[in-house]
């Protein structure tokens, strides 16, 4: 019986360790998706340059070349074009993505949506400058919160299950 006790004892460390290091690790997916989005854009804006192509097919080849979070809201805003203009399918794709994006990341990358397929190249090709910049504010604020929070969440949860331990011992 006390085999058991102990086994479940540590069932319990080790499960507060693993949510620990779960809760830290969404720090770092969400750097990863911001750098990737940025990355996106750059290569969105080069595209709108100097291909002419239109932007549900722009769109359709970049979703090929990224992660799939990433890429989910670049499928799903093509598909939303059919019915609607670019930058509402934009926003409703941001809106029902599912990412590691905070609220205000999904706020800066909409920003892209108030020009986009509504004027000439030059007018969209700075309004995707403009969200490539307000990016990089999020990403400098992401990895902030990257080294302050990663090692506390895995810590945390590494403690508590010690404390839980202790406590049921």
């Amino acid at each position: 019986m006390l085999v058991v006790k102990y086994f479940m004892l540590f069932l319990v460390l080790v499960a507060c360790t693993l949510i620990g290091r779960f809760l830290s690790k969404k720090y770092v997916y969400r750097l990863n998706e911001l750098e990737e989005m940025k990355n996106a854009l750059n290569v969105f804006e080069a595209k709108i340059k100097f291909t002419y192509e239109p932007i549900p097919q722009i769109f359709q080849e970049m979703a090929e070349n990224i992660s799939k979070n990433i890429s989910n809201i670049f499928i799903n805003a093509k598909d939303k074009m059919q019915n609607q203009n670019a930058g509402i399918a934009w926003e409703e794709a941001l809106d029902e993505s599912n990412t590691n994006l905070t609220k205000e990341d999904k706020q800066v990358l909409k920003s892209l949506s108030k020009l986009l397929g509504q004027t000439d190249i030059e007018g969209q090709t700075s309004q995707i400058e403009i969200t490539q910049k307000f990016l990089e504010t999020q990403i400098k604020e992401a990895e902030e919160e990257k080294r302050k929070n990663e090692k506390l969440y895995s810590k945390l949860g590494t403690t508590i299950g010690l404390a839980i331990v202790i406590i049921l011992a």
